[in-house]
C-alpha cells in the first residue's frame, strides 16, 4: 500500500518559481524501489505527463513544455520527491500529481499515466499573468 501526498502548491505570478513535495508513506514496497512521476490536469484537459524520475534517480525526463524550467529529484531517505518549477506561465496552471511507478527497478522511464498506481490527491498551481 502506498500513500502520497503532495504540498508546496499556490498562487504565483508569471516568471516566479514553486516548489512541489510528495511524501510518501509505503507498505509492502520499497520507496527507492519505484520511479516516480509528476502530472498535471488543467480545467477542461486530459491528464499529462510532467516529469519523471527513476528509481535510483540517475535518469529524469520531462515533457517538452517544460523542459529547462522544472526539475524532478528525490530523497529516498526521506520518501520523498520534489519539483521544482521555474520560469513559471500562466499555461503552468493545473492541479498537479505525483504518482508511483507499478514497474521495480524499471530502466526506463514512463510518461503513460497507465504505468503508476497509486496517486496523490493533487495540489493546486495557479500562475498569474
Amino acid at each position: 500500500q502506498v500513500q502520497l501526498v503532495e504540498s508546496g502548491g499556490g498562487l504565483v505570478q508569471a516568471g516566479g518559481s514553486l516548489r512541489l513535495s510528495c511524501a510518501a508513506s509505503v507498505s509492502g514496497r520499497t520507496f527507492d524501489s519505484y520511479a516516480m512521476g509528476w502530472f498535471r490536469q488543467a480545467p477542461g484537459k486530459e491528464r499529462e505527463f510532467v516529469a519523471g524520475i527513476t528509481w535510483d534517480g540517475r535518469s529524469t525526463y520531462y515533457a517538452a513544455t517544460v523542459k529547462d524550467r522544472f526539475t524532478i529529484s528525490r530523497d529516498n531517505a526521506k520518501l520523498t520527491v520534489y519539483l521544482q518549477m521555474n520560469s513559471l506561465k500562466p499555461e503552468d496552471t493545473a492541479v498537479y500529481y505525483c504518482a508511483y511507478d507499478s514497474r521495480p527497478f524499471a530502466n526506463t522511464g514512463s510518461t503513460s499515466a497507465s504505468t503508476y498506481d497509486y496517486w496523490g490527491q493533487g495540489t493546486q498551481v495557479t500562475v498569474s499573468s
